[in-house]
């Protein structure tokens, strides 16, 4: 790793000195990193060093010593050193690190490399100083560009509540927020946070890939293959675009609609138990915290069809065809009629795609944390719940009138099987239909009050005594 050297403009005497003094026991990227910002904050820096003479790539205003020296300057130390380095701590703990606060920055190279984690290790190493566990969340980059273009939260857990407040308010003080995780238990999950890769993205991507290579070989052997062996036709060439634009929005349909399917199962599961007390199954559950991923994927795959659809006129094989077709009316001397039925099928087709395309837009734009965040929930819901529907509703008929009345056609049904575009209204059907079911006035008051609290009692028996209780059963 390439070392950076910093330089920071110096203020006016004393400003550092302002907000007290902080220690930091380690010189390296997240310390400087840190040091810096703490500068720029108008706290002083105090380095521990093994080597104090090396102090070249300090940042400029910042002290260094020796740890011993530099731990009796302030109460709280910030730890930027490895688990494997703590050793130094526990032999010269006693009463240099008493009383003070230790700050574990430390991360690990994989999950559950210990039995127990960094900040608990090293309360024990040290049992009487009060660790906190934060800004481990936070990387070197971050505290380098001020938590502009990368991540402000920092996550704290501590068993010393003043300590986690001294802590606490140095979060703030550069401008990064800080969020309580509770006692000391929980620095093991902190520290697992920053080696996670997208865990709510897995399932997402997983089904997202493993559809696009279904959908992909169905089409393809109902276009190329079912060409070249039937009609001896080579047209693998309409696997670059022609077959991608069938497969994206086919895949991005479905996952849309794989989006709204869990709520409605939800709302007959919570029906069916009579009450919203129970917990779904750990699979909804797992479903249900990655719609926001589904959702993304599918936005992007309607993108691809998009893009797709507006390089079409520009192939060289639809322009081949467009000019043979004119070529041969011209050489016969006529002039196709002008199908009105047809004109709307395609005016309606392009309108509803373009309607329900800015509707998926809408969605993914207010999913995004900044715009989330701006709206409260009330909004929030009515955008993704109702709006997203309407979406779906858009998208499965933009589907319907590509297909018309292709369905009747037996030319259509290659080796007896099913247009691909009809695969994809299977799944949006099902959950347009269960919506249509659950906003009904007699369901949807049911599910209400279920979810208001209301629990339904076994038969036979009244709720308080009031014969309405008997009444609510029926759903």
């Amino acid at each position: 790793m390439t070392n950076i050297s910093f330089s920071m403009p110096m203020s006016e005497p004393g400003f550092q000195r302002k907000l007290g003094t902080v220690c930091i026991f380690g010189t390296g990227d997240f310390g400087r990193s840190l040091g810096l910002r703490l500068l720029q904050a108008g706290y002083g820096v105090v380095f521990g060093s093994r080597n104090p003479k090396n102090s070249s790539l300090l940042p400029k205003g910042a002290q260094v010593m020796s740890h011993e020296e530099a731990a009796q300057t302030s109460r709280i130390i910030f730890v930027a050193v490895h688990r494997e380095n703590y050793d130094f701590l526990q032999q010269a703990g006693g009463e240099m690190l008493a009383g003070k606060v230790l700050v574990d920055v430390s991360n690990n190279l994989r999950r559950n490399q210990y039995p127990e984690s960094n900040a608990e290790h090293l309360s024990k190493l040290v049992p009487a100083a009060s660790v906190v566990k934060a800004f481990n969340t936070v990387s070197a980059w971050a505290l380098q560009s001020g938590g502009l273009d990368a991540n402000r939260q920092v996550l704290i857990c501590g068993d010393n509540s003043e300590a986690k407040q001294m802590v606490v308010d140095i979060a703030r003080s550069l401008g990064l927020t800080a969020l309580d995780k509770g006692s000391l238990r929980a620095a093991g999950e902190i520290e697992d946070y920053p080696l996670q890769l997208f865990p709510l993205w897995r399932l997402p991507i997983a089904l997202a890939t493993g559809l696009t290579a279904f959908i992909f070989f169905y089409v393809l052997t109902l276009d190329v293959i079912y060409a070249a062996v039937i009609d001896g036709e080579d047209i693998s060439f309409r696997i670059m675009v022609s077959l991608a634009n069938k497969v994206f929005p086919i895949v991005s349909l479905i996952m849309l609609a794989l989006c709204y399917l869990p709520g409605a199962m939800a709302g007959f599961l919570q029906l069916y138990n009579g009450t919203k007390y129970r917990r779904f199954p750990d699979w909804l559950d797992r479903w249900m915290l990655c719609r926001k991923q589904l959702g993304l994927i599918a936005l992007a795959l309607a993108s691809l069809h998009v893009l797709y659809t507006l390089i079409i006129p520009f192939r060289y094989y639809v322009r081949y065809r467009v000019n043979i077709w004119t070529a041969a009316q011209i050489k016969q001397n006529k002039t196709g009629t002008f199908d009105t039925t047809m004109a709307w099928r395609t005016d309606s087709y392009y309108s509803v795609g373009i309607l329900g395309f800015g509707l998926y837009v809408l969605l993914g734009i207010t999913s995004l944390p900044s715009v989330s965040n701006t709206i409260n929930w009330r909004e929030f819901r009515f955008i993704q719940s109702k709006l997203g529907h309407l979406t779906l509703f858009l998208c499965t008929l933009h589907t319907f009138l590509y297909g018309w009345d292709k369905f009747l056609r037996p030319s259509a049904y290659k080796w007896y099987l099913p247009p691909g575009y009809m695969l994809s209204l299977v799944v949006p059907c099902v959950v347009l239909v269960l919506k249509f079911v659950l906003i009904t006035p007699c369901v949807d008051r049911a599910v209400t009050r279920i979810r208001q609290g209301w629990e339904r009692k076994p038969a036979g028996s009244l709720a308080n005594g009031d014969p309405k209780g008997r009444r609510l059963l029926v759903l």
